[in-house]
């Protein structure tokens, strides 16, 4: 039996920092893996509280370099979404992803700081986001985030590749940063701000009679027979008093979820409708990897148990 990466389920940490590196294409196979064992060790150290979480993820092509016979089928480089909404979701695939998360900010600056590091001989860090847990896990709008995510159990099973298949026990995962427009959305009345999500400010109750353009109108959707497609979202906000949003995090065991949801955001799906949210934030990065489960990451990496 396979475990998934722990730190994908581990909720309650304050702090989290997103990492993304890109490789050179004459980095050999041994030098990634050191590197990515170093920068483990680093957020191994101490004991709890000092230890980091820490989420590792794969580009396809990465993967594809390092264990071929990981590759799960369906993980794909994300590409560009753009349809009638006027914006784009941005591609920026790179080839390791880390997240690491804990309740010590200092902790994950010096897991941040030695990955760099760890990657300078090979590679290159090609964005990074320091991120926090906002009031009562509200997004910078205001609104609860998270409100439709399953719970712990049922997590594990729809964002899990299921035993059996190439990958099980992994995750695909979704990695976007969102720019919010945030004086143009609270210039909007409290009526209209929510009209926006498709849900109540304060509490984060559904509006029953909700406009086809609302957030939760575009992405909570039915599969064929009626099931709702669901994902385990992660995204927490970043943010300076000039520059601030969201970054998007979210895990499935099938990426054609994600790309039917995004399509439903902007507009792309065939209908001629886009989601108001985007009129009010835009991403400067996506990218699509694969968090191998914890014994295939092990093997990836020449760990031995």
């Amino acid at each position: 039996m396979t475990t998934p990466q722990p730190g994908i389920f581990q909720e309650g940490t304050q702090f989290h920092w997103f990492l993304h590196f890109r490789v050179g294409a004459d980095a050999s196979a041994g030098d990634v893996r050191a590197a990515i064992r170093t920068v483990q060790s680093v957020a191994d150290a101490g004991s709890p509280p000092e230890t980091v979480t820490l989420v590792v993820g794969f580009g396809r092509a990465m993967l594809q370099r390092l264990a071929p016979d990981e590759l799960p089928a369906g993980l794909h480089d994300f590409t560009t979404v753009t349809g009638t909404s006027g914006r784009t979701a941005v591609a920026t695939q790179e080839d390791v992803f880390f997240w690491a998360h804990s309740n010590r900010h200092d902790r994950n600056y010096e897991v941040a700081r030695d990955a760099r590091r760890a990657f300078a001989s090979i590679g290159e860090l090609a964005r990074e986001t320091p991120s926090f847990v906002y009031r009562d896990s509200r997004d910078l709008t205001g609104f609860i985030d998270g409100t439709e995510n399953p719970d712990a159990a049922e997590a594990r099973i729809l964002a899990v590749l299921a035993e059996g298949q190439t990958g099980e026990g992994g995750s695909f995962v979704l990695t976007q940063r969102w720019i919010h427009d945030l004086d143009a959305f609270h210039a909007l009345s409290i009526e209209d701000q929510e009209a926006v999500f498709g849900r109540s400010k304060v509490d984060s109750t559904e509006i029953e009679d909700k406009a086809p353009t609302a957030h939760l109108s575009r992405v909570v959707i039915e599969d064929d027979a009626g099931e709702e497609i669901e994902i385990y979202r992660r995204s927490v906000p970043y943010g300076t008093a000039l520059e601030a949003g969201l970054y998007f995090l979210a895990f499935t065991d099938d990426l054609a979820k994600i790309d039917r949801m995004l399509a439903n955001m902007y507009g792309a799906s065939g209908d001629g409708v886009h989601d108001r949210v985007v009129e009010f934030t835009q991403t400067v990065s996506g990218a699509y990897y694969f968090a191998p489960s914890s014994e295939a990451l092990a093997r990836i990496l020449d760990v031995t148990p």
